[in-house]
């Protein structure tokens, strides 16, 4: 098996200030996520309890949703003003998918898309038909992480294997195993020659006060170097990103570290802010992490930083992504930029979403000229479509189920696959 240098930005749903249902669901950790969700709606930030309040439980006949102040009857409008009406899903079908609002538990690839959940089903991207299922399915709270032919996943049987599957058929092509003196091995990141994990370290008595970080080769399997973490730190709300020699990950301890790939060595480490839980994204040889109200920019090689961007009246950053060499990152405030992620020159600031009373995104992809972003709860929400030259509000799809899940949202460059709560939706891009 051959795989070509594939990077994964580490995005992570995060709510400045508070700690919100999904991210206490990804800090239980699959385990307690039953115990987590009857805790309600406490932590959420004022939007998502509002959303959660006014939720619309009626079915919808179209599941296409308007825009604020939009006028159903009209076509999209191509300059993107906010009074489009969202397109008719291609598709849209049940899933099995048990998700906590993170990032990386959907993805498409290899003409399937996939949510977690168990069993887990590659649906057929054109048609929503079902392509294969794994009856172990995925574990809760862990990763979906691909690399560019293989989709790699902690063992369903909770066995202590790392398996790789080929995303078109299913089948097995790859499966590893770190010791048995750990337990719960996870993924969190690949590149083109290493797979890794993070597991906890087993106690004589069969429990664990610590955990290793660990490569494993993605063609035999074997352990290229394992490294024992601080007492402290935790293996879950793990989020990693490979760039070149250095992966970066974060954790809910406040921390963001880089290490080197080729014997995993710590190169640097830096704390991040109260209103941090652990989302990033890198672009060269840059990490841009948001700091309260400021975005800064480090160098992977030496933790030095290379520039800020400040946001005004005392917002908060929230979730970055980088896409097509565009960063795009949106405030508490509900102003959006895009930012030359070299530079950290902002290419156009743009007023939309507060305009038209959207709540913020917190993931966002590309398609031509459109960038989609997912938000968090109903019923200002959904997915809403932006110019990307502009951030100009296009339209919104909601399928106005009234799910308290967060959105996610993914490509394959000819569709938008929209996960909300169990219901899949293929929108044409």
């Amino acid at each position: 098996m051959t795989m070509r240098d594939v990077t994964s930005d580490g995005r992570t749903p995060g709510v400045a200030g508070f700690l919100s249902r999904r991210r206490v669901l990804r800090l239980a950790g699959g385990g307690l996520a039953l115990a987590a969700l009857t805790a309600g709606a406490v932590g959420c930030d004022e939007d998502a309890v509002d959303a959660v309040d006014a939720v619309d439980v009626e079915e919808p006949g179209n599941a296409g949703g308007d825009a604020p102040g939009g006028d159903g009857g009209k076509e999209a409008d191509a300059d993107g003003n906010g009074n489009g009406q969202a397109p008719e899903p291609l598709w849209t079908k049940p899933t099995s998918a048990e998700t906590y609002g993170d990032n990386d538990e959907l993805v498409a690839a290899g003409g399937v898309v996939i949510a977690s959940g168990s069993p887990l089903a590659a649906l057929d991207a054109a048609t929503g038909g079902q392509k294969w299922s794994l009856p172990g399915g995925a574990v809760p709270g862990a990763p979906l992480l691909l690399g560019e032919d293989t989709l790699y996943l902690a063992s369903g049987e909770y066995d202590g294997s790392v398996i790789g599957y080929d995303p078109a058929s299913g089948k097995e092509t790859w499966r590893s195993r770190l010791g048995k003196e750990y337990r719960q091995p996870r993924p969190i990141a690949v590149d083109g020659e290493q797979v890794y994990v993070i597991a906890e370290i087993l106690e004589d008595d069969g429990s664990s006060k610590t955990n290793v970080i660990a490569a494993l080769n993605s063609t035999t399997g074997r352990v290229a170097w394992k490294e024992q973490r601080d007492v402290g730190t935790e293996q879950n709300g793990i989020h990693a990103a490979v760039r070149g020699r250095h992966l970066v990950y974060t954790d809910f301890k406040k921390n963001l570290t880089v290490r080197d790939t080729s014997g995993g060595g710590q190169v640097w480490t830096h704390k991040t802010t109260k209103t941090n839980y652990g989302f990033f994204t890198v672009h060269q040889d840059l990490v841009v992490v948001p700091q309260g109200n400021v975005l800064q920019a480090f160098n992977l090689t030496n933790g030095k930083e290379k520039w800020t961007l400040e946001a005004s009246d005392g917002a908060l950053f929230r979730e970055p992504a980088v896409l097509e060499d565009v960063l795009y990152v949106a405030d508490s405030a509900r102003a959006m930029r895009a930012v030359d992620p070299r530079t950290g020159k902002q290419l156009w600031k743009s007023e939309a979403l507060a305009d038209v009373g959207l709540q913020v995104p917190r993931q966002y992809v590309k398609a031509g000229d459109t960038l989609y972003g997912a938000t968090d709860l109903d019923k200002q929400g959904g997915i809403i479509a932006m110019d990307a030259r502009t951030g100009a509000v296009r339209w919104t799809f909601n399928d106005k189920t009234g799910d308290y899940h967060a959105w996610l949202v993914a490509t394959d460059g000819k569709r938008v696959f929209a996960l909300h709560g169990k219901k899949l939706h293929a929108l044409p891009v």
